[in-house]
């Protein structure tokens, strides 16, 4: 009888470790100020600064913004804000220093976000 219900669950195991991997691996983004810009026109400026969107990354896994301080989660090239004023927010790193903002749909959105340097702290 414990046999029965123990065969599912040894061959689920294998789909969750694999669905586990596929997230990728932990990471921490590299310490400094994230300035946040939408992209511009050739009639124009080739950027459009955000700067309530900007924040600092202070270490680990902490950011601090305009509105406080938060966590965010690095797995593989995907950015979650998981604490903070940025919570829910989500990012794909398309760089060393940028991350692209992803929509509430999946896609990719116009903004993004490029390491500058040192953050306000420094």
């Amino acid at each position: 009888m414990v046999a029965r219900h123990v065969l599912p669950i040894l061959l689920a195991l294998p789909l969750a470790a694999g669905a586990a991997h596929a997230e990728g691996r932990l990471g921490t983004l590299e310490p400094g100020r994230y300035l946040c810009e939408l992209p511009g026109d050739a009639a124009g400026l080739a950027s459009i600064p955000i700067q309530e969107a900007w924040f600092d990354i202070v270490n680990a896994s902490s950011y601090a913004g305009a509105e406080g301080r938060g966590t965010y989660l690095l797995t593989g090239k995907t950015v979650v804000f998981t604490r903070g004023p940025m919570q829910g927010m989500k990012f794909v790193r398309s760089g060393a220093r940028t991350l692209k903002a992803v929509g509430l749909a999946g896609d990719l959105a116009r903004m993004r976000c490029v390491r500058s340097g040192r953050g306000a702290a420094d």
